[in-house]
């Protein structure tokens, strides 16, 4: 009988040790890439990643952009939260921080972060604390179609001031040619226009003196001058029929297609303009332009001045330590390189950019790389609510249904009643 305890002893021993080495971790892990491509590859870093971690799965989902935005504050407070989540910074992230949805990562990222940039890290950090590991960094200007271009003649290199573009614009139209492609759904494409104009007129002080209430703020000068140059491209009647119902995707797409000759891009584009073009083709290297926001009369920002993002992932509170560990492995070297070299991204790990396999990122990466302001989303960058109104009153002065002073006004009640 004593050697029959013994046994069954030594076998349940033997069962928790077999359970506790072959216990399953799962990492969950939140994203919107929309690129398939782009999907692939990161899988096939998730599945190394748990090649090398016996008893870690990591388990990718995904969101549609405008969805995620949306799901993001419930899924945040759900036990069930994903413990991996995407993220532009900014304000946003600083209201995640402060609501304690996140978890401090700080002592993880130690002697790892020195392999990043310095300023991409800045961007996931918080009072100190980081939340988050940066994946990449983009620019916002003109993705245009060199053809389209021609057969109005334009030439996309002398599209260098507001003024060009603005007669760029009405060459196009006179040509029956749509100029410019825009997602008037989802509204924050448009904010794109209203952000570039206050950045060329007012440069970085004028948003610095805005978050401090000094000129006006939001309603001072710059913005209400911002509205006002914008509604002068809005006047010549520049978009796609009906671009008020087109979700950013769909002008994407539009643009891919050759049905628009411009779209303000992101950067990441390049890559989704082919993936939404119905040929899945879209408009080839040797036939896409980049054209810089264009400089505005008597503006106090540089012209080297770039709007973009940092884009990265954050870990939720009371994620596994694994959450981490995954994010130091997809956000190393290799990974970096492999999406480098197909342009998917410009790479925060240093030395990665020197993979980007197009002139068109690596131009990108020397816009970056030579910018000494370069400014987040301001829909990120002010926080959740004040960032909607942002991109709700630049899509009202796109519509005709809000005035520059009415929508300039809108945006600083609303930072006044955040602050």
């Amino acid at each position: 009988m004593a050697r029959f305890k013994a046994l069954l002893v030594g076998a349940v021993a033997l069962a928790v040790s077999a359970g506790s080495v072959f216990a399953q971790t799962t990492v969950k892990w939140l994203h919107i890439e929309a690129n398939p491509v782009v999907v692939k590859l990161w899988e096939e870093v998730a599945r190394d990643f748990e090649a090398k971690n016996p008893g870690v799965k990591v388990e990718m989902q995904y969101l549609e952009n405008e969805a995620y935005k949306a799901k993001a504050p419930t899924l945040l407070q759900s036990r069930d939260r994903p413990h991996i989540i995407y993220s532009w910074a900014g304000g946003v992230l600083k209201s995640q921080a402060e609501a304690g949805v996140l978890e401090d990562i700080t002592p993880a990222m130690q002697g790892y972060k020195d392999n990043l940039s310095a300023s991409a890290v800045d961007a996931f950090t918080v009072d100190g604390k980081i939340y988050g590991v940066p994946y990449g960094v983009s620019q916002v200007g003109f993705m245009a179609n060199k053809d389209l271009l021609a057969k109005a003649g334009v030439d996309a290199g002398k599209i260098v001031t507001y003024d060009d573009l603005l007669d760029a614009v009405k060459k196009l139209k006179a040509a029956g040619i749509t100029p410019l492609a825009v997602g008037g759904a989802d509204k924050w494409p448009v904010h794109f226009y209203w952000t570039n104009l206050a950045m060329r007129l007012g440069g970085k002080a004028a948003i610095q003196a805005a978050l401090k209430g000094q000129d006006g703020g939001f309603e001072g000068e710059t913005f209400q001058k911002s509205g006002e140059l914008f509604k002068q491209l809005v006047d010549l009647q520049p978009f796609q029929n009906g671009f008020l119902g087109f979700k950013s995707q769909q002008a994407i797409g539009h643009f891919g297609d050759g049905k628009a000759a411009m779209l303000l891009a992101i950067s990441s584009f390049y890559h989704t303009q082919k993936v939404f073009a119905v040929d899945k083709a879209g408009i080839p290297d040797d036939k896409l332009a980049w054209i810089n926001f264009p400089t505005v009369p008597g503006g106090k920002g540089q012209p080297s001045d770039t709007l973009g993002g940092i884009n990265g992932w954050l870990v939720t509170k009371g994620a596994p330590k694994e959450a981490v560990a995954f994010l130091k492995h997809f956000v190393s070297a290799e990974p970096q390189k492999r999406l480098a070299a197909g342009n998917f991204i410009v790479p925060v790990y240093k030395g990665a950019e020197a993979g980007l396999g197009s002139a068109f990122m690596r131009n990108i990466a020397q816009n970056i790389a030579s910018s000494s302001y370069h400014q987040n989303f301001y829909d990120q960058d002010l926080g959740p609510s004040v960032g909607r109104v942002v991109n709700d009153a630049t899509t009202e002065i796109a519509a005709g249904t809000m005035t520059p002073k009415q929508a300039a006004k809108a945006i600083q009640d609303a930072f006044r009643q955040g602050n």
